[in-house]
């Protein structure tokens, strides 16, 4: 059964910010009871949202990783059921061998499956695939009354909609059922172009996804005038049968052994990376492992620490077809005149799929994500400032992201709120829930 437990455990987010303390009640198996009494509760995965989506603050947090057992797989069809706190890590270790590969992942694979749907995450293949709750089967939810209700498009679909991107509050997702995709190898085909500008990553953008179903760019976010927007196209495939069957060689992670007094990201330190990282030779086309080609940043390990002591946030917007080459040219011009940057800017342009899910944060639209080191006011002031026009131009922030949007733009941004908040269980809450519906 569940049990509270008193030894180390995470207090906070990937971002660091904001500060929040909690009781902690370790759960080892999908039967395991639910804390009694009046305590708030909310489930924790792997703590990789950035924001308070997976806090709790004053309240209890229901620790998923010890839900790690695999339930059933099916070889000839790629159908997979595991316990909710598998990692989709774990997962690649064990399907990637057999010729499998998850449908849908974000930048990293350090994120268990009930984080994954909880927040129902996207990733370079949104355009022909869509969000992860797009390619969830099933899954069961474990309501705090001791109900349990299995899920699915089909079956309990109200409650399956709301639980798709419902930030863990609709009860604790206890196992998840998804289809693998089939490949031939571990190895991806990718392709590198550099970009002079917002015109022309668009350009290339409608070019390359009708030809591949991984694209993603790297913009530097510092660069202004002519160069404004310019970075690196990224696009691959999995590579076809008869490319090298061998596993690739082994990744040697590094660890950034703790939180630093200061920040090593800042004005001076953006402007160099990101000039350097711009001119860096790369090959045009190239055959690469799958882990760096999805992960890039998994290699180095707790690289959080790099923001220092005050942590980072994130912001993370999409911007509708018809205004985001305007808005996306006043947000980076308000970021480059506030001497505030981000070495990890990422733009993709979202497709027209959708999961349904009611909070869902992927939408047709193009969505930039970029890192801020935690300055204070100054920052707080610029990321609202970008709201600004994110509001303006009818998109939206997404949560799983944040720390710090207003109860006013969340309403704004995700206007079935209101039907969702039915769907909560009575005794799970979080700190991003109360914050955005206090106003």
């Amino acid at each position: 059964m569940g049990r509270a437990v008193t030894d180390r455990a995470p207090d906070g987010s990937w971002g660091r910010y904001p500060p929040a303390r909690h009781r902690r009640w370790a759960l080892n198996h999908r039967s395991d009871r639910l804390p009694g009494g009046s305590n708030r509760v909310l489930p924790f995965g792997n703590g990789r949202s950035y924001g308070d989506v997976c806090l709790n603050d004053g309240g209890t947090l229901l620790l998923t990783r010890g839900l790690d057992r695999w339930i059933a797989f099916d070889p000839a069809t790629g159908v997979l059921r595991a316990e909710a706190g598998v990692l989709l890590s774990e997962i690649l270790a064990f399907s990637v061998p057999q010729g499998w590969f998850l449908p849908v992942t974000p930048g990293t694979q350090f994120v268990t499956l009930g984080g994954a749907v909880a927040n129902d995450v996207h990733g370079k293949n949104h355009h022909v695939a869509g969000s992860f709750g797009e390619q969830t089967r099933a899954f069961e939810l474990y309501r705090s009354d001791g109900s349990r209700i299995v899920c699915g498009p089909e079956e309990n679909g109200d409650w399956f909609r709301a639980t798709i991107g419902g930030l863990g509050l609709t009860g604790l997702i206890a196992w998840v059922e998804i289809r693998l995709r089939r490949i031939a190898n571990p190895w991806m085909v990718a392709e590198n172009r550099r970009f002079a500008n917002l015109d022309d990553f668009f350009a290339l953008n409608d070019d390359y996804e009708t030809r591949y179903p991984y694209i993603v760019s790297w913009i530097d976010c510092a660069a202004a005038g002519k160069g404004l927007g310019r970075g690196i196209y990224m696009a691959g495939m999995h590579a076809p049968p008869g490319a090298p069957t061998a596993p690739p060689p082994a990744r040697r992670s590094l660890t950034v052994p703790f939180a630093l007094p200061i920040s090593l990201v800042n004005r001076w330190s953006v402007r160099a990376f990101n000039r350097l990282y711009y001119h860096l030779p790369r090959p045009a086309r190239a055959l690469t492992p799958y882990q760096p080609f999805f992960y890039p940043l998994d290699n180095l390990l707790e690289w959080n620490r790099l923001y220092g002591q005050r942590g980072f946030l994130q912001y993370q917007c999409v911007i509708p077809p018809e205004a985001a080459r305007d808005a996306l040219r006043e947000i980076l011009n308000r970021i480059a005149s506030s001497g505030q940057g981000s070495m990890l800017a990422v733009l993709k342009r979202f497709g027209a799929r959708t999961s349904g899910g009611l909070l869902s944060f992927p939408r047709p639209g193009v969505t930039l994500a970029l890192d801020f080191p935690h300055l204070g006011q100054k920052t707080l002031d610029l990321l609202s400032r970008l709201d600004e026009v994110t509001r303006q131009a009818g998109g939206a922030v997404y949560p799983a992201k944040d720390a710090r949007m207003s109860g006013e733009h969340f309403r704004c941004y995700f206007p079935q709120w209101s039907t969702f908040a039915k769907f909560i269980d009575p005794n799970f809450s979080s700190s991003f829930w109360r914050r955005v519906t206090a106003d």
